[in-house]
């Protein structure tokens, strides 16, 4: 929770609202005080560098660019040089004619000293000497984005086998997750929200377009701190998929119509992790398709209405 959040959160009722809390999570109110109202910037696309997918898959496998290009320059620019500044060397140029050596080229050894030096130094631009915090901010939070990605997508890749996670992998998310996390506060959480609905955004940042999953994790983020707006998505999509598999089913396309009922089915399990959402979501049930109470919970409501099997979803299980 943060000051927008609480803000969206209590100032949402017509009459009055009450506040509730755990001492188990705040040992008194100048700490919910505290948690309520500390400030903590958006994302936005900006906040994120720019990767290069290519270059991201070369340095993957040891490849840098820069040191090739660095290997490649000593190699040849030197016997280049020769060939072309041997034809245009004077007499005066080559030492033991007419008495009169070549005059010494300074060195960057006797250079690193004297006037010039201190002009040099004296003309270094600013940028050069400090570099851009924000510019390095944005390097480390995509950095962290790719990682967590990649960790993601080996997953699913590995789910989409009939296989399942080994223990290198399980670690390795755990540890991009904590890693993401120092750096963006919920990041790994909002990301892996997105990456459900759509694990072809892991696919692109593990490659390096994070483009799009940046946008979805701005979403997320919107989603998570706002719980109106959650709600309101969370019957727009089901309503939406309600809809698709009575077509499909319709049209004979069983195929199609088994994948939407499984899309309801984790959406309708996903409330069982999200006790808070779920009550809020209460109150949306004839929306959902449910014009009864039964006294039981909302997401086994949902798979007893529409006949939904609550099996294993496309979660990471971790």
């Amino acid at each position: 929770m943060d000051a927008h959040s609480s803000y969206v959160a209590l100032s949402r009722h017509r009459d009055e609202v009450d506040l509730h809390y755990g001492r188990d999570d705040f040992a008194n109110a100048d700490r919910l005080t505290r948690a309520l109202s500390r400030d903590r910037a958006k994302d936005m696309a900006s906040d994120y560098e720019h990767v290069d997918p290519l270059q991201s898959y070369a340095e993957r496998r040891g490849i840098t660019f820069r040191d090739r290009a660095a290997e490649i320059v000593r190699k040849i620019v030197p016997e280049k040089l020769r060939d072309i500044f041997d034809g245009l060397r004077t007499p005066a140029d080559l030492p033991g004619l007419e008495g009169r050596q070549r005059p010494e080229r300074a060195t960057p050894e006797r250079e690193s000293s004297g006037p010039a030096a201190e002009r040099r130094e004296a003309e270094v631009p600013a940028s050069n000497v400090a570099q851009d915090p924000e510019a390095d901010a944005r390097r480390i939070r995509t950095r962290a984005l790719v990682r967590h990605a990649r960790a993601v997508d080996a997953i699913f890749a590995a789910r989409e086998t009939g296989g399942s996670a080994s223990r290198e992998q399980v670690k390795e998310l755990q540890k991009a997750r904590q890693a993401f996390e120092e750096v963006r506060p919920f990041g790994s959480h909002d990301a892996e929200a997105a990456y459900r609905k759509n694990p072809e955004l892991a696919r692109e940042a593990a490659g390096g377009q994070v483009g799009r999953a940046v946008r979805a994790l701005q979403l997320e983020s919107e989603l998570r701190t706002d719980p109106s707006r959650r709600a309101d998505r969370f019957v727009e999509r089901w309503q939406k998929l309600d809809q698709a598999s009575r077509r499909l089913y319709q049209a004979g396309d069983f195929s199609g119509y088994k994948s939407a009922r499984s899309a309801m089915g984790d959406m309708a399990k996903s409330l069982e992790r999200d006790p808070q959402f779920e009550s809020i979501l209460a109150g949306r049930k004839n929306d959902l398709g449910i014009g009864f109470e039964s006294g039981r919970r909302l997401g086994q409501d949902l798979a007893f209405v529409h006949g939904i099997d609550l099996g294993r979803g496309r979660s990471l299980g971790i």
